[in-house]
């Protein structure tokens, strides 16, 4: 059992570590993170988002979003209509840069996942994301416990 929790733990800790890597250094030239990285390939894939959107699609808090778009909207990647200060729920959208960089993140994603998942069978990568889905679920119910 301790062997399948070192393998495991080990196995996600690295392949983070990879993601974190590709996406720093992919986007270094634009001088983009990785979760402006994530913001930009949501809002080029769904057009317009809100802040609050991009929490949920991102996996990050309110404060984490607010200074990404902060960043994002004063580098000229998006723009926000919304003139009050609380633009939480205000739609977000691409400017033409920010169409470019949406455009060739994508790109760079959908070879990402090609070389990534090189010798998976369409059936083996069916079985690990629903293995991964799974096991997210299982581990969020435990976390509960701890709240």
């Amino acid at each position: 059992m301790e062997e399948r929790f070192e393998t495991f733990t080990a196995l996600i800790v690295n392949i983070n570590r990879s993601i974190r890597k590709i996406k720093a250094t992919g986007m270094a030239e634009f001088s983009l993170n990785g979760l402006h990285v994530l913001c930009l390939y949501h809002l080029s894939r769904e057009k317009v988002l809100t802040a609050k959107d991009l929490c949920a699609l991102c996996g990050e808090d309110k404060g984490n979003i607010s200074r990404a778009v902060e960043y994002l909207e004063r580098e000229g990647y998006l723009f926000c209509s919304a003139t009050s200060r609380k633009r939480y729920r205000s739609p977000l959208m691409l400017t033409l840069k920010g169409n470019e960089a949406g455009r060739y993140i994508e790109g760079e994603v959908n070879r990402l996942l090609h070389e990534a998942s090189k010798g998976l069978s369409e059936n083996q990568r069916t079985v690990m994301y629903d293995s991964l889905e799974l096991i997210n679920k299982n581990l969020q119910e435990i976390c509960k416990e701890y709240i």
